[in-house]
């Protein structure tokens, strides 16, 4: 399987179960694996063959501006869910951090997996 990746995209929104924490947005960071449902792309050269993955930071943002969560799980499920059925990635590995939320931790997040992805 042949996969796109997005590393370290940032987007700003509100997320936690402290009160202190849904009063503003905050920055988080988002690694994205997307499996391409064939190899077409690849002998094809044309971005309609593939995932445009401009597209997909684009609906992200847009989709964190909109929707809120308590949890980083919650939060995976979702990106998760809509990079499969919007975008038709059969398989996508997806881990959402928190930046500095924590004294003395840098990072805090989750990584999920979801769907099948082919040996």
């Amino acid at each position: 399987m042949d996969i796109i990746f997005l590393r370290e995209v940032r987007a700003d929104t509100v997320i936690g179960v402290y009160d202190w924490e849904r009063k503003a947005a905050q920055t988080i960071e988002i690694d994205l694996e997307i499996g391409i449902p064939s190899d077409t792309p690849c002998h094809s050269d044309d971005i309609g063959d593939t995932i445009h993955y401009g597209v997909v930071v684009e609906r992200l943002r847009q989709s964190l501006e909109e929707q809120h969560f308590l949890l980083l799980e919650a939060l995976a499920e979702h990106i998760a869910q809509m990079v499969r059925e919007e975008f038709g990635a059969p398989w996508v590995r997806v881990a959402v951090t928190k930046l500095g939320i924590l004294p003395g931790v840098k990072r805090v997040g989750v990584q999920i997996e979801r769907g099948h992805r082919p040996n």
